[in-house]
């Protein structure tokens, strides 16, 4: 995974799933980032997760994110440069969920940033993405 810093479009990856959803016609977007976080979600909690999966899934709820109070606009040059639609309710709790995945043990992109030694900033980064997505819903914060 060519990797640049810690932002959650600075990845070959995360970079390449924006292509895909500027590619993407404008009514299949919504799709391609329920697909993105619904893939990790299927992934079971004994299953290892494969970090592109990761990457993206985080990539998909920074972009869910950035339309809720709170959420930070993805402003950077690698993200999805075509306009997004509204988005349906349930990717909010959606995208909690494969957060809790992303961070949960069994993830490769977890493992792989603890081993650069950045794993518990990597990590707050991913949780404040799930404070934002889960603010009001009543979804709690995973132990950790």
């Amino acid at each position: 995974m060519g990797t640049w810093g810690m932002g959650h479009f600075d990845s070959d990856t995360a970079a390449d799933f924006a292509g895909n959803l500027d590619d993407a016609p404008s009514d299949k977007r919504e799709s391609v980032i329920r697909e993105a976080l619904t893939v990790v979600v299927r992934t079971g909690p004994q299953e290892y997760l494969d970090a592109d999966d990761g990457v993206v899934a985080v990539a998909a709820a920074a972009l869910l994110a950035a339309r809720r109070p709170g959420g930070a606009p993805v402003d950077t040059v690698y993200g999805p440069d075509e306009p997004l639609p509204p988005f349906a309710q349930d990717l909010g709790p959606l995208a909690v969920l494969a957060l809790d995945r992303v961070v949960a043990d069994e993830s490769e992109v977890l493992e792989l940033w603890a081993e650069a030694g950045e794993g518990d900033q990597w990590r707050a980064g991913v949780l404040a993405l799930r404070e934002v997505l889960a603010g009001g819903a009543g979804l709690r914060t995973p132990a950790g």
